[in-house]
């Protein structure tokens, strides 16, 4: 399947693709397994500037304490290649972990970016966790709102925003030099593709969305967000090519029809749990990160809302 040639975002994340043999970027993975997320570290190796991909902070929720460990480790790495960051781009307010973007921040500098949609996803969500008026709902957490075709660099890296809703409305990827980081739009080809049960997701748009990556040039190197080590399966894994994908994966290879996409991925939905850190989550991630304001005894409170969801 190939999106028509009036996709133009698409044909100018594929140029850039096709012109990268002298701008690959490096790529550094942190892994997370207590909630199965990879961050990512992208830099140029020529000028050394760089952004994080889907950063993790640490929560306990039988404590309700959150920690740096894993945020830790990409200050290290950052600071023994002496890189100079200047985005942490989120792929979508995720539902799994916590998003650490302004500890890094604090630390590192850059901007905070993520799709224009997350306004949609903070009225829906600012409405469940019963949001006091401090939180504006329109987006102004964040330092940037990216729009379906954006373009901007990492130092001499080509950057392209693709939006590909589905799993929720805001999400989207993002092509840096010949390497597309995904979100959770698609996994790996023995795991299939995210749910789309969650408010806005929609099995259709999710089909549509993961076609359109698919249509990028065969070699393009993917970078899942997640890996949930399916079974026959021994090592966490997360890097593919969309080739690969389009051949073997098992929800969404070549030649399932969207009507077939879309019966599978709704009756397999009904059947998941929901994230075991979705509440704590969303309702930080929706705020780039930041905690709730602390309450006037100086303590912040995240809201388990019962029987809402």
């Amino acid at each position: 399947m190939r999106f028509p040639v009036t996709d133009s975002v698409l044909k100018i994340a594929s140029i850039q693709i096709a012109a990268a043999q002298s701008g690959v970027p490096q790529i550094k993975a942190f892994f997370d397994e207590p909630t199965f997320t990879v961050t990512y570290v992208v830099h140029d190796p020529e000028t050394r500037r760089a952004a994080i991909i889907d950063s993790v902070l640490d929560y306990d929720p039988a404590s309700g304490r959150t920690s740096f460990c894993s945020a830790d480790a990409v200050l290290a790495y950052i600071g023994d290649k002496e890189l100079t960051i200047d985005w942490h781009l989120e792929t979508h307010a995720h539902a799994d972990h916590m998003s650490a973007a302004p500890y890094l921040q604090q630390r590192l500098g850059g901007q905070i970016a993520i799709g224009e949609h997350i306004v949609t996803v903070q009225q829906t969500f600012g409405k469940l966790f019963n949001a006091g008026t401090e939180f504006a709902r329109d987006g102004s957490d964040f330092d940037r709102l990216w729009q379906d075709g954006d373009r901007f660099r990492i130092g001499n890296l080509d950057v392209t925003v693709l939006h590909v809703p589905g799993h929720t409305p805001a999400c989207i990827a993002y092509v840096i030099g010949d390497a597309v980081f995904v979100g959770d739009t698609m996994f790996m080809p023995d795991y299939g593709t995210a749910r789309a049960d969650f408010p806005g997701g929609d099995a259709g748009t999710l089909f549509r969305s993961a076609r359109r990556l698919l249509s990028l040039p065969a070699t393009t190197r993917l970078f899942m967000c997640h890996d949930y080590l399916p079974e026959g399966r021994t090592e966490y894994v997360w890097e593919t090519t969309v080739e690969a994908e389009r051949k073997a994966n098992v929800h969404i290879h070549d030649g399932v029809t969207e009507e077939d996409f879309v019966a599978m991925r709704e009756a397999r939905d009904k059947t998941l749990a929901m994230p075991r850190l979705i509440l704590p989550s969303v309702q930080v991630n929706m705020r780039a990160g930041h905690l709730p304001p602390a309450e006037d005894n100086g303590v912040t409170y995240l809201k388990i809302p019962v029987n809402a969801v």
